[in-house]
C-alpha cells in the first residue's frame, strides 16, 4: 500500500515539475508584457506588483490594429477549418469505409503529399493565385493552399477504420444511403477525431506567417501574427519598452489558441466508438 503511495506520489511530482516547465515561458511572456520597466533577467519573473501596469498592450495597439488582425486570423483560420473538416471528412470517409478500384494508391498519395514542403510549392502557388487569378489581398488567396489538409484526412480515415462495420451493413439494409450513413451513423461516433482534427489545423494557420506575408501587402488585410513580425521589424523600436509591446502582442495572439486547448481538452480522451454496438 504505502508503495504504490510512494509511487503515485512521484509521478505526480514529475508530472508537476514537467507541466511548470512548459507552463514557465508562457507565464514569463504574460509577466514580460505587463512591466513597465523591462527586466529579462530570470528576476524578471517574479516583478514587483507596482512594476505591472497595461501601458504595452495600449502601446502596441496604437501601432498596429489589434482588433482587425484578430479578426484577419479568425476569417483565415475559420476558412481553414471549414476546407479542414468538410473535405477531411469526405476523403476520410471514402478511404475507409467505401470499397472502391485505387482506394490504397490515392491513400499513399494522401501520405506522399505530407511530405512535400509547402516552401517547394510556394513560389508557383504564388505566382498562379496573385498573378493569374488576382487573389492577393483577399481572404481567399490565404484560405486556398490550406484548404485542404491531407493530415486531418488521414487523421479520419484511422477513426472512420474503427467503427464496426455491423453497423453500415444494418444502416444500409434499413436503406441509408451513404451520405445518411456518414451523418447519422459515423460521425456522432467519431466526434474526438472531429476536434482533434480542428485542434491540430487551428494552430497552423492561427499562426501562419510566411504565406499571408507573400499574399498580402494591406495592414488592414494582414493576420495578427504578420502584423507583429511587421512591428517587430519596423515600428517596435519607437515604443518606449520594445520588449513589453511585443510580449503584449505575443500575448493577444497567444490566448484563442490556449483558450480553445483548455475548454476542448477533455474531448481528446473521449471514446463513444463502443457504444453504437450492444453485445
Amino acid at each position: 500500500m504505502r508503495r504504490a503511495l510512494g509511487s503515485k506520489a512521484a509521478l505526480y511530482i514529475v508530472l508537476s515539475l514537467g507541466a511548470i516547465a512548459f507552463l514557465f515561458p508562457f507565464y514569463y511572456m504574460v509577466i514580460g508584457s505587463l512591466q513597465t520597466d523591462v527586466d529579462t533577467s530570470v528576476a524578471g519573473a517574479f516583478p514587483n506588483p507596482a512594476n505591472l501596469t497595461f501601458d504595452n498592450y495600449v502601446a502596441i495597439n496604437e501601432r498596429i490594429d489589434l482588433v482587425q488582425g484578430l479578426i484577419n486570423s479568425g476569417i483565415f483560420t475559420g476558412g481553414v477549418l471549414l476546407g479542414t473538416v468538410v473535405f477531411g471528412v469526405l476523403a476520410g470517409y471514402a478511404l475507409a469505409v467505401l470499397e472502391w478500384r485505387g482506394r490504397s494508391a490515392t491513400f499513399a498519395l494522401a501520405l506522399l503529399v505530407q511530405v512535400v514542403p509547402f516552401q517547394l510549392l510556394m513560389i508557383p502557388l504564388y505566382v498562379m493565385i496573385a498573378r493569374d487569378y488576382g487573389l492577393s489581398d483577399t481572404y481567399i488567396g490565404m484560405i486556398v493552399p490550406f484548404f485542404i489538409n491531407s493530415t486531418a484526412v488521414v487523421i479520419f480515415r484511422q477513426y472512420f477504420l474503427q467503427l464496426p462495420r455491423d453497423l453500415f451493413s444494418a444502416a444500409r439494409i434499413d436503406g441509408a444511403g451513404e451520405f445518411r450513413l456518414l451523418w447519422n451513423v459515423a460521425l456522432p461516433l467519431v466526434r474526438p477525431a472531429l476536434l482533434t482534427a480542428v485542434l491540430l489545423t487551428f494552430i497552423g494557420p492561427w499562426n501562419e506567417f510566411l504565406w499571408p506575408f507573400l499574399i498580402t501587402k494591406e495592414a488592414s488585410m494582414q493576420p495578427l501574427a504578420v502584423s507583429l513580425a511587421n512591428f517587430i521589424s519596423n515600428i517596435a523600436a519607437s515604443t518606449a519598452n520594445p520588449f513589453g509591446a511585443m510580449m503584449a502582442g505575443a500575448v493577444v495572439l497567444a490566448i484563442p489558441a490556449v483558450t480553445l486547448f483548455i475548454v476542448f481538452q477533455r474531448y481528446f480522451t473521449s471514446n463513444d466508438l463502443g457504444s453504437g454496438v450492444k453485445g
